[in-house]
Parts: structure tokens; C-alpha cells; sequence
């Protein structure tokens, strides 16, 4: 007889394959890359932006010219 508390159950294999593995590093990598152009983008808009501001702000600091 077999033990009433052993049941047979398919064995799930949780851990990824070499494929999956490299699946999911190569989108890792692509995140990675997209996330660097737009933190580069961001930056070179809030660059253009400071110095829009600064330029405001010189022209307000200067003396009026007669």
C-alpha cells in the first residue's frame, strides 16, 4: 500500500531556463538604456531651461541704458 499522506504531484520547475535567463537580462539592459536617454533628455531640457532663466534674470539686473 502507499502512504495516505504522499500524493502525486507534477514537480513545478520554478527556476528560469538559459533562455528565459537571457530573456530577461537583455530586457533589463534595454530598460537600463531607455531610462539613461531620458534622464539625458530630461537634463538637456532643464539645462536649456536654467539658462532661459538666467539670461531673465541678467537682463532684469542690468542698469537701463540712456
Amino acid at each position: 500500500m502507499e502512504p495516505a499522506c504522499r500524493k502525486d504531484k507534477p514537480k513545478l520547475n520554478l527556476t528560469p531556463t538559459r533562455g528565459e535567463r537571457s530573456k530577461q537580462k537583455s530586457a533589463q539592459q534595454e530598460l537600463k538604456q531607455r531610462q539613461r536617454a531620458e534622464i539625458y533628455a530630461l537634463n538637456k531640457v532643464m539645462t536649456e531651461l536654467e539658462q532661459q532663466q538666467f539670461e531673465t534674470f541678467r537682463k532684469q539686473m542690468q542698469p537701463p541704458a540712456e
